[in-house]
């Protein structure tokens, strides 16, 4: 064995800062728990002024997606997660695609295996399944003399490559966020490193990509907690240093279920064709399972660059988050009431463009009246329709106890208001303002006897985004006068 090789790898590994690695697998979309890991590894790098790696995880060949790398650069770079290394920038420890390393994994699985930490099985077993039960006392070929391998491995028997675990005695490893577990070996499995197609097990490809790519704190999901043991003893086994584990419990759908696509549960994706922004949910997104310290813990918004500065690693909960949609709506309502008109116009734009497709409506105008009234860009639709078409309507909503108005009274205000407006030289918003008021005042009523039978007739709704003036300027002449005519004749004038 090239021992000259393995030395030039090492020699390699970059040292002397944080270093962070993000490895999806290509499966097709980045599911909230996925982007919250991102999160919370990038700001680990940014925090510190160290190193945020992109890493592709593409050994489960069964798993892979079309055109999912893709979702994964679109995703991070839309959220702001910028990376230093990675598949399309390079870097100095690539290739940064587990694929493109396979003959890099048999060296190291064959150099476990002269250091005793793994040894080949050539068993029927050989071929199960990464995670099945597997008892590393019924596996002969823990045993097996170098003869007898040399003798198997020349005549091409399948085989792959497993841990070997110690019998008896512990292994204890610390999290950040757990604290130190100690677990029993023999409760361990010898997992396969190397299978049959030569291609590694996640469990194998991230110890060795961790290390020679000087990864220094290594973020990921609770569930992998039951298998850090076995990173240690592969860690210990090479005599490699062991990265800080920061390991963070799952987001939740309720109290009792994980978040799963498979159930329904919205990817980063959905949520942006539900409506809600990427700066929202970033921020909600990295306060599940997070609390922020000291003179911050009270507060909610952070931009990407105000967290990079204030996050810690202690303020992680072992608790499970619960993913909240009333929670992210207050936070989505909150970013898009931030927008300059400019920016919110350019968001809400097709949604607008979908709901309303009268040529005489000017979108711009309907713009300003929704943004403070929306949690979500889909909230746009369903207050902005009437201005296509008029919906059916019962009368019963020209009746407003507070504006004291009723069917009959409403009829008046309309066959009073038709000509009035009828006569109007211009059709602008202080033309129409002041007509109406200029009504109201001649008759001795208060504005809203006039406003609100106007603002039924012309939505046919019971709550709309501005008022009458501002509906009948949006209409337009023509439009406001046929609404106007319509609802006199419903109300049986």
């Amino acid at each position: 064995m090239d021992m000259a090789w393995f030395e030039e790898m090492e020699g390699r590994i970059p040292t002397g800062e944080v270093r962070t690695r993000f490895a999806p697998s290509p499966t097709g979309y980045m599911h909230v728990g996925n982007l919250r890991t991102a999160l919370y590894t990038w700001l680990i790098a940014r925090h510190s002024g160290g190193k945020f790696i992109l890493r592709i995880e593409d050994t489960d060949q069964g798993r892979l997606v079309e055109g999912a790398v893709e979702v994964i650069y679109k995703t991070l770079k839309e959220c702001g997660l910028t990376w230093d290394e990675g598949p399309d920038v390079g870097g100095p420890v690539g290739p940064y695609i587990q694929t493109e390393r396979k003959d890099l994994y048999s060296k190291y699985a064959r150099l476990l295996v002269e250091k005793g930490g793994a040894y080949y099985c050539f068993c029927e077993k050989a071929e199960a399944e990464e995670g099945a039960p597997f008892e590393k006392a019924e596996d002969p070929c823990r045993n097996l003399s170098q003869q007898e391998i040399d003798e198997k491995l020349a005549a091409g028997v399948p085989y792959v490559i497993r841990q070997k675990i110690p019998h008896g005695g512990q292994t204890t490893f610390h999290d950040a966020v757990f604290g130190s577990i100690t677990v029993d070996n023999d409760t361990l499995d010898d997992n396969v490193l190397i299978k049959s197609d030569g291609l590694p097990t996640y469990n194998f490809a991230n110890v060795v990509d961790d290390h020679l790519m000087g990864i220094t704190h290594v973020v990921r999901g609770s569930e992998y907690l039951s298998s850090a043991p076995k990173y240690n003893l592969l860690y210990e086994a090479f005599g490699w240093e062991v990265p800080e584990y920061i390991h963070c419990s799952p987001v939740m759908r309720d109290a009792h279920n994980k978040m799963s696509k498979r159930h329904g549960d919205p990817s980063y994706e959905d949520l942006l064709e539900q409506g809600y922004l990427c700066e929202a949910v970033v921020n909600y997104v990295s306060l599940l399972g997070w609390a922020p310290k000291g003179e911050n813990a009270e507060r909610e918004f952070f931009t990407l660059d105000e967290l990079s500065q204030v996050f810690d690693i202690a303020g992680i909960s072992k608790s499970p988050a619960i993913f909240d949609r009333e929670k992210l709506n207050y936070f989505n309502a909150h970013y898009l009431r931030a927008l300059s008109p400019e920016a919110f116009y350019a968001a809400a734009e097709p949604y607008l463009k979908a709901a309303v497709r009268a040529p005489q409506v000017d979108l711009k105008l309907v713009a300003p009246l929704v943004q403070g009234r929306c949690d979500t860009l889909l909230d746009i639709a369903p207050q902005v329709d009437f201005f296509d078409a008029l919906p059916e309507y019962g009368n019963e909503l020209y009746c407003h106890k507070k504006m004291k108005t009723d069917e009959a009274n409403s009829l008046e205000a309309l066959n009073a208001v038709l000509p009035v407006l009828e006569a109007l030289p211009e059709w602008t918003y202080d033309a129409i303002h002041n007509a109406l008021v200029g009504l109201a005042e001649r008759l001795e009523l208060k504005n809203g006897r006039i406003m609100w039978p106007v603002r039924t007739a012309l939505s046919g709704k019971p709550v709309t985004p501005g008022g009458a003036v501002e509906l009948c300027q949006l209409l337009g002449r023509e439009e406001s006068l046929v609404r106007i005519r319509k609802g006199i004749a419903q109300l049986g004038g």
